[in-house]
C-alpha cells in the first residue's frame, strides 16, 4: 500500500465569516458552508481546504500547507491586488519559486511554482 495524495487540511479558526473572506482572496472556491457554518469546505485542486469553527481558536505556529501554482508572482499579485500582505516571492535551490502568507488564525500557506528540474518539490 502507498499513500496517493492529501486529500484535505482543515483548519480551525476563531472566525469563519473572516476566515472565508481571506480564503477567496486567495482563490479558493467554497463549496460549502458560510459565515455562520461551524464547517466549510474550499477546493484546491484535487484536494480540499477545510475549515472548523473552534471558538478561542488562539493563533500559533505550527507547520505550513504548500498549494503548487501556475505562477508564484501571478497568485503574489492577486493577493496584493486582494489587500492581503504575502512575503515576497523568491527562488529557492530545490527548483521552487513560492512565497508565504498568514491566514487570520496563524496558518502558513505558502504558494510554489516549479521553476526548474525538481526531486525535492515541496520540501521548503
Amino acid at each position: 500500500m502507498t499513500i496517493d495524495h492529501i486529500s484535505a487540511v482543515t483548519f480551525a479558526v476563531a472566525d469563519m465569516g473572516r476566515a472565508i473572506v481571506f480564503y477567496e482572496k486567495c482563490g479558493f472556491e467554497r463549496l460549502y458552508g458560510d459565515a455562520e457554518a461551524e464547517f466549510t469546505s474550499f477546493r484546491a485542486g484535487k484536494g480540499f481546504v477545510n475549515l472548523i469553527l473552534t471558538r478561542g481558536h488562539t493563533p500559533k505556529w505550527w507547520g505550513r500547507a504548500i498549494f503548487r501554482v501556475d505562477s508564484a508572482d501571478e497568485q503574489y499579485r492577486r493577493l496584493l491586488t486582494a489587500g492581503l500582505v504575502p512575503d515576497s516571492p523568491q527562488d529557492a535551490p530545490w527548483g521552487e519559486r513560492y512565497f508565504h502568507i498568514i491566514d487570520p488564525d496563524g496558518h502558513e500557506l505558502s504558494f510554489a511554482e516549479l521553476i526548474g528540474q525538481s526531486t525535492g518539490a515541496g520540501v521548503h
